[in-house]
């Protein structure tokens, strides 16, 4: 490929991308033709997917979370994502303030003050505006936004980073079948998964775009009423910062994402650091501590909470809804998540994912919902109520208006509402993308720009079919065949898992020291400690001993049939076992610098070499320099041994790809 044409030839999919344009087409092509109608219609498939399927989204939620916490406070939790040396790309606040600005940070805006007002005055069950319906509708908006959403997106961006990371899978979302489909990943079924994860995608990013037009609207007819509220305004919010965010979509992840995430979490800790110190700080804190309390106590009760005897459409317009939501956006997040994940173990996966998200919730809703309560139950600002009930897209900034300084904090919030958009659009852009190349993560700018545009084009023409009613009706459809997805993605992971066991087990088996033998020279062992070689005697050691050592073990491997290639270069030299056209086994020396131990004498040079042993899960702790090319050839054999068994007994197998170490 030329380098002209490397930034605009294609990487579609076409069997995925194909049917993914042509069914959002039809959406937008009908609503279009008769928004009346489809609201009609969108209306009647949420009533009986919520009242057919609530059961199924409330137990499959459930489920998530809670397999997502056995697998990493389990063994497994010390596994890495990626090759066993494997570092983090980024660093933990990097990380966090790009699945922040990705995951929730429009919901947390529309909602932090809305939901515990609404809830105030209209909770699903009780008096109104009471004691108990202000701690009621606290607790509901803490379970609603607290570890349930994130063992959703956890669940996703675990799966889908340990079968790529790990395994070498492309990085979407067919690579969770592979443990029980195989190569059929490749496929029809293949394809279908990718679809549904792509739909779901767009819709629920759709619902998030459309929240914060509303949001963008309500904000700017606040500070300049001249501006109206209107379904035309949103339209043109949509147009005009989809165009935007095709900027970031040109800076790529590490220059447009990365410094737009950090600028979000920047200006959000802002906003909750002056709302603490203008609201009533001492109660924000009292008040987060109890509902946190009692969150924890009741979750059991709320997770499974259907209101099976009130039959009430409450359930489905909150808690089935922002469940929903979370399923149709999961592979959105997850896969994003999965992005900017690379070399975290397991449980510092699991843990980053569920518990600073879960608390960095708790408080946002301590500092705006509660202090919106203390003003209506303390301050008598009862007005807020109606105005909330009014235009929930409103409540931000009629909160503000109770507050000194609320028209630079209006600015602010606006602002933040728009680069979240933007980071929203152009990740989304990035991974429906990647899902409809294959799991390709290098793609055309091209494509990433129509991928945001469709985006934008279905937020605009839902909104017109119905306002955000239309967008929560495809939100909650989308989600049902993507949550079946998931179960499969999970038991998918759990097996491979069980298999990854198996195959620790049999490495475990060997024992990880230099592999001397000579009677157990203990002379011998001891002067390779006080070795210090340099970079000129590793290579050498590689070329003239390593080298001809797996080149003898590939020669007779080829007398039992078996397909092994023995590949070479500066520094390191690498054995590849080739089962079922793919290597499935790969035993690597390589030349590695390490710092001078302290315990060297004079410590003449700050660092030294060695001749490292990686397989396919990363480096093994221990290296060959000193050994002569019958010891070598022995520690070869003795993982060859433990591989042979593994795939022996293990209940299954995975294509276990080189990694890049």
């Amino acid at each position: 490929m030329t380098p002209e044409n490397k930034g605009v030839q294609a990487t579609l999919l076409l069997p995925v991308a194909i049917p993914t344009i042509f069914v959002a087409l039809c959406l937008i092509l009908g609503t279009i033709a008769n928004p009346e109608y489809a609201g009609e219609l969108f209306g009647h498939m949420l009533s009986w997917v919520t009242e057919t399927f609530g059961w199924f989204y409330m137990l499959a939620v459930a489920v998530f979370l809670v397999f997502i916490i056995f697998v990493g406070f389990s063994s497994w939790g010390n596994i890495r994502l990626g090759s066993d040396h494997a570092e983090p790309e980024y660093s933990f606040p990097a990380w966090f303030a790009m699945l922040f600005s990705a995951g929730y940070g429009i919901a947390l805006l529309f909602f932090g003050v809305a939901e515990p007002v609404l809830h105030y005055s209209t909770p699903p069950a009780g008096a109104a505006e009471t004691v108990s319906a202000a701690k009621e509708a606290m607790q509901i908006a803490y379970f609603h936004w607290g570890l349930h959403i994130w063992g959703i997106y956890g669940l996703v961006g675990l799966v889908l980073s340990y079968f790529a990371y790990r395994h070498g899978l492309p990085l979407s979302m067919r690579s969770a079948l592979y443990p029980l489909i195989g190569d059929r990943i490749y496929g029809v079924a293949g394809h279908v998964t990718d679809i549904f994860a792509i739909l779901g995608t767009m819709f629920g990013l759709a619902t998030t775009l459309g929240l914060s037009v509303a949001q963008i609207n309500a904000g700017i007819n606040y500070l300049w009423p001249e501006v109206p509220v209107s379904t035309t305004v949103q339209v043109i919010a949509i147009a005009v910062i989809t165009g935007a965010a095709t900027i970031s979509v040109v800076a790529g992840m590490d220059k447009g994402i990365k410094n737009l995430s950090m600028l979000n979490m920047a200006l959000a800790v802002f906003l909750m650091v002056v709302v603490f110190a203008l609201g009533p700080s001492v109660h924000i804190l009292n008040t987060l501590l109890q509902n946190t309390g009692a969150y924890l106590g009741s979750i059991v009760e709320r997770t499974f909470n259907l209101q099976a005897y009130s039959h009430s459409d409450w359930i489905g317009n909150w808690t089935l809804f922002i469940f929903a939501w979370t399923i149709a956006w999961a592979p959105f997040v997850g896969l994003f998540i999965a992005k900017i994940s690379r070399g975290r173990t397991i449980r510092q996966f699991v843990v980053g994912v569920l518990a600073v998200p879960t608390i960095f919730t708790f408080l946002w809703f301590a500092i705006f919902g509660d202090t919106a309560l203390h003003l209506i139950m303390e301050q008598g600002k009862t007005a807020l109520i109606g105005e909330v009930q009014a235009n929930h897209a409103v409540a931000l900034f009629e909160f503000y208006d109770r507050l000194p300084m609320s028209s630079f904090l209006s600015v602010v919030t606006v602002f933040l509402i728009i680069t979240f958009f933007v980071t929203s659009s152009d990740s989304g852009s990035l991974v429906v993308d990647s899902l409809a190349s294959g799991g390709k993560l290098e793609t055309p700018v091209w494509q990433r720009v129509f991928w945001a545009s469709l985006e934008g084009l279905i937020a605009a023409t839902l909104l017109l079919a119905g306002g955000l009613g239309a967008l929560q009706t495809m939100t909650i459809v989308s989600a049902l065949p993507f949550a079946i997805i998931m179960i499969l993605a999970m038991i998918g992971l759990w097996r491979a898992l069980v298999i990854e066991g198996h195959r620790d087990s049999s490495i475990n088996a060997i024992t990880q020291i230099r592999p001397f033998t000579n009677g157990g020279d203990w002379r011998k062992r001891l002067n390779g400690l006080m070795k210090f070689p340099g970079q000129n005697k590793i290579h050498d050691f590689i070329s003239q001993v390593a080298e001809p050592a797996l080149r003898e073990v590939q020669q007779e491997l080829a007398t039992h049939d078996w397909n092994a290639e023995v590949t070479a270069a500066d520094g390191e030299v690498q054995l590849n076992l080739i089962r079922n056209n793919s290597i499935e086994f790969f035993y690597l020396i390589k030349a590695t610098e390490h710092d001078s131990p302290d315990y060297q004498p004079a410590k003449k040079h700050p660092s030294f070499w060695q001749a490292d042993v990686y397989l396919s899960h990363g480096a093994l702790g221990y290296e060959l320099f000193g050994c002569s090319k019958e010891e070598v050839i022995g520690d070869l054999v003795d993982h060859l041994e433990q591989y042979f068994k593994f795939i022996e007994a293990a209940p299954g197998t995975l294509p276990w790809e080189p990694v890049n170490s």
